[in-house]
């Protein structure tokens, strides 16, 4: 079995632009990032570290341990390399794994290939050294092995998540055009917002930045919504060590430390799927609801905290002439009623952010599916600059 304590190389994958917000996670934590790239990081670490990783991050898509490098430039030397790691090791000889892979390789056109000659090299070893053969399969229900191989740069991983953790498990009803939870969490953190003052969130949808303002604020970590990883069907998994990890989490929970978080929308049936969503993260009672119009909702005075608002695009013909009003209003409440705030707005839509009529002093890229965005950022300020609280979102370290 494998040692879960030996330092190795991990990697930590995000969606497109969330990298900085996931690395500030990740320090907080109390790792090093060894390298940042587009869609993820690196540090080293061990298996165990694996598992405190997943349970965490708010931000991750996957945590992956590397087993091996090496050179490749036909898929055969991928097979030769994967067949040289000792699987017994890994797994049992009638377990399930399933193969992913990032593949860009001119000799590669499908992936599938590629991820065939991996499952191949693994189900032959272990049927010449006991006679049994695993099972395999598309589905991320047990041991998950990641190929990544890009030009002659190939590696062989153990994916510690299985299913992304990008999805915090919460959400039954997604409501219209939901966001990622992680895409969630991440511009929250890339915010300003210090978790000490009030999480205004008009245009409330079904619910996501408010809860998860809710859950980083309360220190409730993604870890508390799910239970099924990859990494449980590493043979050398503990599951009592794991129960002592998933314990730890509950004890961090502080919901007596948290400020002012009030969603609101205009639609009863978004506000009640905001709610069922919230009761579902068990942050229901930490969250004000109101049904109004965004410009009515109520923002407490003498604050310095935040205004969020993630207000439709207008990706289809005609929308965005209708939505052009929607946006000019925006900045009327800004200025009106949410002096001393930081105000936010998240869209994809520049023509329409131009129609807020003010001077964003951020421009955050994100990309939300497809859709390349912007995290805009105002200072609504009140009396003197002072006034204002700077820095990013202040991650407490843990022990």
């Amino acid at each position: 079995m494998l040692d879960f304590n030996r330092r190795g190389e991990i990697t930590i994958t995000c969606h497109k632009f969330i990298a900085p917000a996931l690395q500030q996670e990740v320090q907080a934590l109390g790792f090093t990032v060894k390298d940042s790239f587009a869609t993820g990081l690196t540090l080293l670490g061990s298996l165990n570290d694996c598992i405190h990783l997943n349970l965490n991050l708010y931000c991750a898509s996957q945590v992956l341990y590397k087993l091996r490098s090496f050179t490749a430039n036909h898929v055969d030397e991928v097979y030769n390399a994967v067949s040289g790691i000792d699987w017994l090791k890994i797994m049992d000889a009638e377990g399930y794994f399933s193969v992913t892979s990032n593949v860009h390789h001119p000799t590669i056109n499908n992936s599938t290939f590629a991820n065939l000659r991996v499952k191949d090299a693994i189900v032959d070893q272990i049927r010449e050294k006991t006679g049994k053969r695993p099972n395999t399969g598309a589905a991320l229900d047990g041991l998950v092995v990641h190929l990544f191989w890009k030009d002659s740069n190939a590696a062989i991983f153990l994916d510690t998540s299985g299913q992304s953790l990008g999805r915090h498990g919460y959400r039954k009803l997604p409501g219209k055009a939901p966001m990622l939870e992680a895409l969630a969490a991440a511009t929250i953190i890339s915010s300003n917002w210090d978790r000490a003052t009030p999480f205004i969130n008009p245009m409330c949808g079904s619910g996501t930045l408010a809860i998860e303002a809710s859950m980083i604020a309360s220190n409730r970590k993604p870890g508390l919504y799910r239970s099924h990883y990859a990494f449980k069907h590493i043979k050398g998994f503990d599951d009592i060590e794991y129960a002592k990890a998933v314990r730890k989490l509950k004890a961090q929970i502080k919901d007596e430390k948290v400020p002012v978080i009030r969603a609101s929308d205009i639609s009863t049936q978004a506000v009640e799927v905001a709610i069922k969503n919230a009761k579902a993260a068990g942050v229901h009672h930490l969250i004000d609801f109101q049904v109004c119009d965004f410009a009515a909702t109520e923002v407490p005075k003498q604050a310095a905290g935040v205004v969020f608002l993630n207000p439709e695009y207008g990706q289809r013909l005609g929308e965005e002439e209708q939505l052009e009003p929607v946006y000019s209003r925006i900045g009327d409440f800004f200025k009106q009623q949410c002096e001393g705030y930081t105000g936010y707005v998240f869209t994809a839509n520049p023509n329409l952010a131009r129609k807020i009529g003010l001077k964003a002093k951020r421009k955050i890229p994100f990309y939300n599916a497809k859709l390349e965005c912007r995290l805009l950022e105002f200072e609504l300020y009140k009396g003197r600059r002072g006034a204002l609280h700077n820095g990013n979102l202040n991650l407490q370290k843990e022990n």
